[in-house]
């Protein structure tokens, strides 16, 4: 059972482990990305499921050439090849996750990436951001009536409502929306993560972060936002791959996992009411003491009583109501002035 919506509605932060490239052509290292990213915490493994066929055709001339960036002068089709999860490799990999009792995600490409999802007995789509924008592929994966989670870098405030009324149009309403800046690494200046409660508002959807940034930071911030979802890139440490160099290691992940349920716990309320350590604290407030002696008959004055810490006499709004009033009783200096002090 997906338990994307178990963890939100019950205001907890549900963390996606995106493997992508860094399995680094190896089964075993996809596997012991599942194991370890189960161990750190996650919520869930998200795989990709295309070839290089699916997504673009084998052509060497300049606008399937990629220019600067992290895969500058890479050809659209070798990346690809490159980076893909070998479908044989996906049920294995989905068996894992069950086996470590977490959650199996995969990106779809294509219908028959779809196709072969649903084969699999999968429980949710996710769109990415470079697919917001194929509403024939976001209408048919929706059209399964699984839980759709898309992400939404790159895309106007059109193009994220066009990608909703699409799952919508085909009687989908499970939808979920993650904040991502489509850079690799994102750097903090881009990412507008304010857009967060914003999205919230706009599209009354649960909105997450899909965070390419470096670090716990993003994540954190995000999460104090209103994100419910976290999805981050994760690698083994001797792993290199297309996606190694904006991914997080395990260690890195343990501990943004750790920020995340910390952040999600300080940031909650309103609510006002004292928690039992306040409770306790309350003695060290001020009140009305003796700050010198007394003797019962004498009126209090403001040399013979004060507002000082701690907090066992009278709250402090009471001295005007006490000064010139007499005293029932010697009270020695360092004595605390209550109630009963007062004659009548």
């Amino acid at each position: 059972m997906f338990r994307i919506y178990d963890k939100i509605n019950n205001n907890e932060v549900y963390i996606i482990a995106e493997m992508s490239a860094n399995h680094g052509g190896s089964l075993e290292n996809a596997l012991e990305i599942v194991r370890l990213a189960a161990k750190a915490g996650a919520d869930c493994i998200k795989i990709q499921t295309y070839t290089a066929d699916s997504l673009t055709i084998d052509c060497d001339n300049e606008y399937f050439k990629i220019k600067g960036g992290l895969w500058d002068g890479y050809k659209l089709y070798d990346l690809y090849n490159e980076a893909n999860t070998p479908y044989d490799w996906q049920p294995i990999i989905k068996e894992e996750c069950e086996k470590c009792g977490i959650d199996f995600l995969s990106t779809p490409f294509d219908n028959d990436a779809v196709d072969f999802l649903e084969n699999m007995g999968v429980e949710a789509y996710k769109i990415a951001s470079f697919e917001l924008v194929d509403i024939p592929l976001i209408e048919y994966a929706a059209s399964k009536g699984k839980t759709m989670i898309i992400s939404t870098g790159m895309g106007s405030l059109e193009e994220i409502q066009e990608a909703v009324d699409a799952c919508k149009r085909v009687g989908n309403e499970n939808i979920i929306l993650l904040k991502c800046c489509s850079e690799y690494p994102a750097p903090w200046e881009d990412m507008h993560l304010g857009n967060i409660p914003d999205m919230a508002s706009r599209f009354n959807l649960p909105i997450g972060l899909s965070d390419h940034s470096e670090g716990s930071l993003g994540a954190v911030v995000g999460v104090t936002l209103g994100a419910c979802v976290v999805e981050k890139h994760i690698k083994l440490d001797d792993v290199e791959s297309a996606d190694s160099k904006f991914s997080m290691t395990i260690d890195g992940f343990t501990q943004m996992v750790r920020d995340v349920k910390n952040a999600k716990m300080i940031a909650r309320g309103p609510d006002y009411e004292l928690t039992e350590g306040e409770k306790a604290s309350q003695v060290f407030r001020r009140s009305i003491f003796a700050v010198n002696d007394i003797k019962a008959g004498d009126c209090f004055t403001k040399k013979n009583i004060g507002i000082i810490r701690p907090g066992y006499g009278l709250p402090p709004h009471c001295i005007d109501m006490l000064i010139d009033k007499k005293s029932s009783r010697d009270i020695p200096r360092g004595v605390p002035i209550v109630k009963n002090d007062l004659v009548n």
